[in-house]
């Protein structure tokens, strides 16, 4: 049932059809859709998908059209990004500065409504970072309107020894990346939110000396329970089934999973599904061939999200040694078909596992990882773990809070909280 809840729900990055930030986006805008009487406002160009999945404009949300502007800029952003999938900080850092002109859009729009009380709360859901800041808290506040910020996450360093990675991905702009805290309006945004939603560790560490009072912690990352699912697995008797999903670039350390396995590859103890594209794959298909490993490794490429699940249900480990990981929705999919996760424990993964439910690695440059994942897999495949016990305690760990039904209750959770100041602040993880 849905609550008496009436939200203005900001998403300006949010669509079914898309991945990364627009797919999160619009997975908590639908998740809060089901627990409250909401009205989604985005960009223009996500009205066709909202269509497509039954939405009603004017009825269920409202678009703001920033093309003029942002459709330039997007393309000056991409043209000095350093290449497809590669200067994420530069994209985040132009975007901002068109997200803008969408706020003042929305205002112009909603300002009289907002004024009159209609909502009793406005949630600005993306963007995530929290480079971004926000004409409407202010002015919100001074509304009367609670506003609420996030989830927000973003930002995580780049750990000691992977520079080059770091060079590789285009991320110069990375290195004054803090300089966002002198932005205008960054600071106001934070002071006039009413609370504000942390998706990480770093970030609610980041914002906790001011705001602590404010901060609520979510991870924005959930999963969709009919789309990811335990299956029966065709297992073979003493063969360790592994997998590896992500782009195929050097932070996520692709090469370390094959080399750490490959002992166990050559003696047929194990199998390994590569699943994902990138830079280094001819680079990964080589290696396997140099460590005499390529019968036993399949690389499938890029799959679509119901092949992915297909694959991902018939593996027992998943071998995951990236090193700067914001959120880890990938880790959430793996344990929600039943494998256990092997990650390195820095960023959304090593908040997400658990020593009940998979196995967290200590940061450390390359050598140090793929000794410590060589020595894990030996030890997993030589029967030390009760590897059964662990991807059902993940299966349960997952149902209990990252289903996105499940995130629709804990964000009306913070709605009572912020509606209701006598309730204790809530916490969940």
């Amino acid at each position: 049932m849905k609550s008496k809840y009436r939200v203005l729900l900001i998403a300006e990055a949010a669509n079914p059809e898309w991945v990364s930030v627009p797919l999160v986006g619009w997975h908590i805008a639908n998740a809060v859709r089901q627990v409250a009487d909401v009205h989604v406002v985005t960009q223009v160009r996500n009205q066709p998908a909202f269509e497509r999945a039954g939405l009603v404009e004017d009825v269920d949300f409202t678009v703001i059209d920033t093309e003029a502007l942002a459709g330039p800029m997007y393309k000056f952003a991409n043209a000095i990004r350093g290449g497809q999938g590669k200067g994420w900080t530069t994209l985040t850092a132009i975007q901002s500065l068109t997200y803008f002109y969408f706020e003042r859009l929305v205002w112009k729009r909603f300002k009289a409504r907002i004024e009159a009380g209609e909502y009793d709360i406005v949630h600005r859901v993306t963007p995530l970072s929290p480079t971004a800041p926000s004409s409407l808290a202010k002015k919100c506040a001074k509304a009367g309107t609670p506003f609420i910020l996030g989830p927000l996450n973003g930002g995580l360093p780049w750990p000691t020894g992977f520079d080059g990675a770091r060079r590789k991905e285009k991320e110069w702009l990375s290195y004054v990346r803090t300089l966002y805290k002198f932005m205008p309006g960054v600071r106001s945004t934070y002071r006039a939110a009413t609370a504000i939603i942390v998706a990480s560790r770093h970030t609610q560490s980041e914002l906790t000396k001011a705001h602590a009072n404010k901060l609520v912690y979510i991870p924005e990352n959930g999963i969709d329970g009919d789309q990811f699912r335990p299956e029966e697995r065709q297992s073979v008797a003493g063969v360790l089934k592994l997998c590896f999903i992500g782009r195929l670039v050097p932070y996520k350390c692709p090469d370390v999973a094959l080399e750490s396995a490959a002992a166990l590859l050559r003696d047929g103890r194990a199998t390994f599904d590569m699943v994902g594209d990138g830079p280094m794959m001819d680079e990964l298909k080589a290696l396997s061939v140099r460590l005499g490993i390529e019968h036993a490794v399949t690389f499938h490429g890029w799959l679509t999200h119901k092949d992915v699940a297909k694959v991902a249900a018939q593996s027992s480990i998943f071998v995951f040694p990236s090193v700067r990981e914001f959120g880890g929705g990938v880790v959430l999919e793996a344990m929600a078909v039943g494998m256990v996760p092997i990650v390195v424990d820095y960023g959304g993964p090593g908040e997400i596992v658990t020593s009940q439910t998979g196995f967290s690695i200590a940061m450390g440059d390359r050598a140090a990882l793929l000794s410590a994942y060589t020595q894990k897999l030996d030890a997993i495949a030589g029967g030390k773990y009760a590897i059964a016990a662990m991807s059902k305690r993940g299966l349960e760990r997952v149902a209990a809070l990252y289903f996105w039904n499940e995130k629709a209750k804990q964000i009306l959770s913070v709605y009572d909280w912020v509606l209701s100041q006598s309730k204790r602040k809530p916490e969940f993880f």
